[in-house]
Order: structure tokens, then C-alpha cells, then sequence
């Protein structure tokens, strides 16, 4: 039997994923649902192969988003992945008959991330447990482009199987995310009214190289580690010159 839980994925431009996505949770969960936002590949095409609904929509911003994509869900019970997510074997297995006589709403899951074929163990990236599996009735996004917060009227517990974040095939990639959310996070610090002196900027730049590569043994990862601290502390630099420049030609357009 199905296990009675909506798959929510969101994508856009994701060929190279959708499917291993989707296959992952194919034949044991009761609705897989794909939510696109204006691909130019093939995903819609690929999963529509795959999924139950494939819904295309703009994103406005990521929690906005995620919020409408989980109400399009017919179960009370979601499982949101995003497209470069699957869920591991072990976890498929744990999920099956968890939901009977639950008594919690919401359920965190460790995240295991590769950067390319290197499965990141430390820097803080594992387990780091996200909450990705509740009652869509009991939780909510908050509105805004980044990292957006998740409210939960309830009680969560911990699942010990991993979804696989396959992550960042390369550094190339990782530097190409790295400045797509460093943008949206000047625009979240601007829209929210957010106060960022140069002296609070420079001190969160310089407090979290040591933070990951020592405090939460970004050495033992080696290399790779050391750069994930490195891009730790250049995205504090970043999401600052640019919440810097937003500032700036905010002013001359008043002027």
C-alpha cells in the first residue's frame, strides 16, 4: 500500500535531476507533485511522465512559493524535496507506516550533500536536519526570496534515514548559487528594513570562517572544508556590498 503523503518538488531548469528525483519516491507515496517555475528544458517534460500534477508557475519569492505548492497537495501529510533530492532507500523505509497513530506534526530529516562526489561530513552540513515532511495544515513559509523560516503550530521529531542532496556538481555551480542567494539576501535585508553597519558586516565576515572551518570541524573535510569556510564567510562580504549598492541606487532614484 501507498504511504499516504504528497511529494512536493519544486524546479526550474532542473533535466538533469527531475527524474532521479521523482523515481526515488515513485510507487510508495501516494502523489508526487511538480511545481515549475518557467523552465526552458525538459523538466516539465520529463516529469510529467512521472508525476500526478505538474503545476507551472512563476516563482514570486521562495516562501510565498513553497506555501502554494504544499496547498495543492491533496494529503494531509507533505514531504517537500527540492529537484536535486532524493529520497535514500533507508528513509523510503523509515517513512513506511510512520504516519499511523502519529503523534507529533512534523518530522526533520538529515540532509547527506556531495560536492561532486564528495560527501560532505562536517563544515556543519551533516546532519543538519531539516524539517521536510508535516501536516500542511500545521506549518507555513515565511514570505520572503531566501532561507525562508518555517512556522510550526505543533511538535517535530527526528527521522534518522538521510535524504540525498546530490548539492553542487562542482565549485563552479557553488559559486553561481552562492550569488544568486547572496542577491536575494541584500533584497530580504532591504524589504524587511533590516539595519546592516559595515562594522556588524565585517564582523560577521571575519566570524564565520573560524566558526565552520574549527567550530564545526570544516577541517576534517579537507580541501573542500576549507573552501566551504572560505564561501561561509564570502557570502556575509557579498550579500553586504550588494545590500550596499541596492542602498545606493535606491538614494540616486529619490534624487
Amino acid at each position: 500500500m501507498k504511504v499516504p503523503v504528497s511529494v512536493v518538488v519544486i524546479a526550474k531548469n532542473e533535466e538533469d535531476n527531475i527524474e532521479e528525483c521523482l523515481r526515488s519516491v515513485y510507487g510508495w507515496a501516494d502523489e508526487i507533485i511538480l511545481v515549475d517555475d518557467q523552465s526552458t528544458d525538459k523538466t516539465v517534460e520529463i516529469s510529467e511522465k512521472i508525476a500526478d500534477k505538474v503545476f507551472l508557475r512563476k516563482m514570486t519569492n521562495e516562501g510565498e512559493h513553497r506555501n502554494w505548492a504544499i496547498q495543492q497537495a491533496r494529503n494531509e501529510w507533505v514531504l517537500s524535496l527540492d529537484a536535486d533530492e532524493l529520497v535514500s532507500p533507508e528513509l523510503r523505509d523509515e517513512i513506511t507506516g510512520l504516519l499511523t497513530n502519529c503523534d507529533v506534526q512534523a518530522f526533520s530529516i538529515p540532509l547527506k550533500t556531495y560536492i561532486g562526489s564528495y560527501w560532505v561530513k562536517h563544515s556543519g552540513w551533516y546532519p543538519a536536519n531539516k524539517l521536510r515532511m508535516y501536516m500542511k495544515s500545521k506549518m507555513k513559509f515565511e514570505a520572503v526570496g531566501v532561507h525562508p523560516r518555517i512556522f510550526l503550530d505543533g511538535k517535530e521529531k527526528k527521522l534518522t534515514k538521510d535524504i540525498i542532496h546530490k548539492g553542487y556538481p562542482d565549485f563552479e555551480h557553488f559559486l553561481g548559487s552562492l550569488n544568486r542567494q547572496t542577491t536575494l539576501e541584500a533584497q530580504k535585508w532591504i524589504a524587511d528594513g533590516r539595519k546592516m553597519p559595515l562594522g556588524k558586516a565585517m564582523w560577521r565576515t571575519l566570524d564565520r570562517f573560524p566558526r565552520v572551518y574549527f567550530g564545526k570541524k570544516g577541517y576534517k573535510d579537507g580541501m573542500i572544508g576549507f573552501m566551504i569556510a572560505f564561501f561561509a564567510s564570502f557570502y556575509q562580504l557579498m550579500s553586504y556590498a550588494k545590500y550596499w549598492q541596492m542602498n545606493q541606487e535606491a538614494k540616486v532614484k529619490k534624487s
